[in-house]
């Protein structure tokens, strides 16, 4: 039996020495600093308990650890061993203190620390030290140690306890050391504890410590804690006394020793291949290692995604934000970017920020509207960005950009000046472009498919596929942009002049002069269940829209013959199919039209060519809409052929687009940065989907953990008005129906909503409009007039309120409840 080794002993391992006593083995033969010492083995712990380990066991397995520590008293050390560690000891010193530290077989190990689970005595000396080594033994079977065994599942007869016996290093300061930030994640920061005395009263948690934050060995951040007590020897061992007032707010490192011990932390990384949590002590200005461990739980580093803190504004997720619901990848943050840029030319405004990421998903940035429109006198056109947007909540007082009027002026005129001439001659082309834009996707698409090297990939991304993108998002913003005044007061003019129902009425029939492309996929749908057409030309025509169409890491439903099958079940359950909504609805139109002939006989002719209009803008407004999503399908063929020639697949979902172009060009350096922004995308998108209005600096993370969190509103500065315990919004489309709640929160649960049932959801886009057949009605938290959810459910003649900012609050699977469209209103039933 070897009952002792030398600290440096290549045969102290984890099984002879304890976690602990093998980290020191190979600190020590690395040649660190590390205090003299020795191990008294594990097999001098199983000689010592062999007459007694059943009972230890049955004593654990009842819990009763007092037992076990009485066992440990009543037993003598053998002679032979006490010789041999007394032998041991004196080659360290006559009388020479010590620090005798438990070391457990399962202990100081990646995935488990059990940090303080078992003793430590300091300030040892003579025959005390073979009672501390006695006391170390039992430690292993206290009550806390026995329950941290099982909780982890460590079979309790496996274990066995090594001892570590050094040299007291008679300390000035000490503390810890942390390669890697256990705060942050952050694996370039190095962060030290220090405070004054023995390093208990750090580990312990006694006192509060200074901290300093090393990057690339400097000092990066210094803060000076409030050090209370310090641990100090005594002669019969430690104490803990207060810190004299001259030292309580003096810094125990100098910049140069916290350089200097920070290098010594960065070996140790070094040599175990990992973050690593060290104990360091400090003698007449000379550094000591006593103990090394791999950290546990270390958070992955994350980057923070928030735009919200740019400044107290109001964001909003609707209109946009509605089309983009998912947390977003960084090279989908990219390619939004630059959608903004290109379709939204009020974006590049210089010193306004328009739209933003918040926890990695759309917002944009009301504030700046509304401030344009007091700037400009125009607070009564404020009523159509509500149209757009969305109701604002009673009472809210929208913050304004800290800008003078005049600042503002002088930046907005120009630029509106040279967006209508940019608008005029987009339109000019917007035929044109339309024309041709699905045979360019498809081509530019099989290019993408067959180019053999990243260099030539890059070269093709300049010369064909950001221009056609770029083209189709200023088209988008043609389409747009023209006839927003019909699409506003032709509305508000019917309304008045026939009420809502019928006004909503007459306003349909968008799809009946060509199809409306939010209708595009259930009605091709609808075609592939009837045989009209192939699985191959409903996926070429109608494949690149979908409920994450612009989240270029997930596959469109062309490319996913699971989402196409799990649709035309749906198909299957509807009572009455798409065609048959659109005939009904059209059979109400031309009764509606009627009732308005008779009524004004002298204006139907022009009522008629303004309500032409409106179709005609709302069809261009969507087919361009349309169009652009068929440009990022190529955006992700892009991705996809990046990943194939690079070889580095999906990782490039977390890059940016300069980045991506860069690594195929043959710089991979950015790919250092994968591990965190995938780190960090998991985060934000394993929290729910975000309030739809957000005002001042929001923290997704807390709000998230929030029991009392609200999906409506988030408000900074506190004192937002209650959760309403009525359900009203926008009349989206007329009708009053009753029937059964189905609260739906993503596309992917559309199953759970059966025929006749009413949809009830946080937002719609055009993924989710292969339910709308097979709903009674719809009601949305976010929305307005001319969201998606009113323009299909207006079509198909199916009751809708939207915008109502707390249906998914109020409304639970199973409530019986009125959806009246014409008055925007859910009445609880039951």
């Amino acid at each position: 039996m070897r009952a002792v080794l030398p600290l440096d002993d290549a045969a102290a391992d984890l099984a002879t020495a304890g976690g602990k006593g093998a980290s020191l083995a190979r600190l020590t033969r690395a040649g660190l600093p590390v205090p003299h010492g020795f191990h008294v083995t594990t097999e001098a712990y199983r000689a010592f308990v062999a007459d007694f380990h059943d009972q230890i066991l049955d004593a654990a397995a009842s819990g009763d650890a007092a037992a076990i520590a009485a066992l440990f008293a009543g037993h003598d050390m053998p002679a032979a061993l006490a010789a041999e560690i007394r032998e041991a000891y004196d080659a360290l010193g006559h009388d020479v203190p010590v620090a005798v530290r438990s070391s457990a077989t399962a202990e100081d190990l990646p995935d488990m620390s059990f940090a303080g689970q078992q003793d430590t005595y300091l300030n040892i000396r003579g025959e005390a030290l073979l009672d501390a080594v006695k006391r170390c033994w039992a430690s292993l079977w206290n009550a806390r140690a026995i329950a941290y065994r099982e909780q982890n599942g460590v079979p309790q007869d496996d274990v066995a306890l090594a001892v570590v016996v050094q040299e007291l290093v008679d300390a000035d300061a000490a503390g810890v050391l942390f390669t890697a930030n256990p705060v942050n994640g952050a694996r370039d920061e190095i962060v030290i504890n220090a405070s004054w005395g023995l390093g208990e009263a750090v580990v312990g948690g006694q006192v509060t410590p200074d901290t300093v934050v090393l990057r690339d060995g400097a000092v990066a951040e210094s803060r000076i804690g409030d050090k209370t007590v310090m641990t100090v020897r005594t002669p019969s061992g430690t104490r803990e006394e207060p810190v004299p007032d001259d030292l309580r707010h003096r810094a125990v490192l100098g910049s140069s020793q916290a350089v200097e011990l920070a290098a010594i932390g960065a070996r140790i990384e070094e040599l175990y291949g990992t973050p690593m949590d060290v104990e360091w002590a400090r003698r007449d200005g000379s550094f000591f290692i006593v103990q090394a461990r791999p950290i546990t739980g270390l958070k992955q580093r994350v980057e923070e995604w928030n735009d919200s803190l740019k400044g107290d504004y109001l964001w909003t997720g609707g209109n946009l934000g509605e089309a983009i619901p998912d947390v977003m990848t960084p090279a989908t943050w990219s390619f939004v970017r630059l959608f903004i840029h290109e379709a939204m030319a009020a974006s590049a405004l210089p010193g306004f920020d328009l739209v933003g990421n918040i926890g990695g998903r759309f917002y944009m940035n009301l504030s700046v509207l509304y401030s344009l429109a007091r700037s400009l006198g125009m607070n009564k056109r404020l009523a159509a960005v509500e149209q757009v947007f969305g109701k604002m909540p009673p009472g809210l007082d929208v913050p304004l950009l800290k800008v003078s009027r005049w600042e503002i002026v002088k930046k907005i005129v120009p630029m509106f000046i040279n967006i209508q001439k940019r608008v005029r001659t987009n339109l000019k082309g917007l035929r044109p472009f339309l024309a041709t834009a699905q045979r360019r996707s498809e081509e530019l698409r099989a290019r993408i498919a067959t180019t053999e090297t990243g260099p030539d990939l890059a070269a093709l991304w300049e010369r064909e596929i950001e221009p056609y993108v770029v083209t189709s998002c200023r088209m988008l913003e043609a389409a747009g942009r023209q006839g927003g005044a019909t699409l506003v007061y032709t509305r508000d003019k019917l309304r008045k002049m026939m009420g809502d129902v019928d006004a909503e009425a007459m306003l349909t029939g968008a799809n009946a002069d060509g199809e409306l492309a939010s209708l595009g996929p259930v009605i091709g749908l609808g075609k592939l269940a009837r045989g009209e057409i192939d699985r191959d030309t409903f996926a070429r025509l109608y494949g690149h829209r979908g409920p994450h169409e612009f989240e270029v890491s997930l596959p469109r439903p062309g490319e996913d013959p699971a989402w196409i099958d799990a649709q035309l079940a749906g198909l299957r359950d509807m009572s009455a199919d798409t065609e048959a909504l659109l005939a009904r609805q059209k059979k109400a139109r031309e009764e509606a039209w009627a009732r308005f002939a008779q009524r004004y006989p002298r204006q139907e002719a022009k009522m008629r060519d303004r309500v032409t209009r409106w179709n005609q803008v709302v069809r261009d407004r969507e087919t361009a809409r349309s169009e652009n999503m068929r440009a990022f399908w190529v955006l992700r063929a892009f991705m996809l052929r990046a990943g194939q020639l690079t070889g580095h697949g999906d990782d490039l979902f977390f890059l940016y687009l300069e980045e991506i172009l860069d690594l195929l060009r043959g710089d991979a350096s950015s790919l250092d940065q994968v591990p965190v922004r995938r780190s960090t995308y998991e985060r934000y998108a394993a929290l729910p989907p975000y309030p739809t209005l957000i005002v001042g600096h929001f923290d997704p993370v807390r709000w998230a953990a929030d029991p009392g969190r609200r999906s409506d509103i988030y408000d900074a500065r506190g004192g937002s008005a209650p959760v309403s315990d009525t359900v009203t919004g926008f009349p989206g489309a007329p009708g009053i129906v009753e029937g059964v709640a189905r609260v739906i929160a993503s596309p992917e649960d559309g199953e759970r909503l059966k025929p006749g049932e009413i949809l009830v959801t946080t937002l719609t886009n055009i993924g989710w409009t292969p339910m709308f057949p097979r709903a009674a009605a719809v009601v949305t938290d976010m929305g307005a007039p001319l969201s998606h959810a009113s323009i299909v459910a207006r079509e198909l003649g199916i009751p809708a309120v939207v915008g109502t900012g707390n249906a998914t609050m109020r409304l639970h699977d199973g409530d019986r409840v009125r959806v009246d469209g014409e008055r925007g209103t859910v009445e609880l039933l039951g």
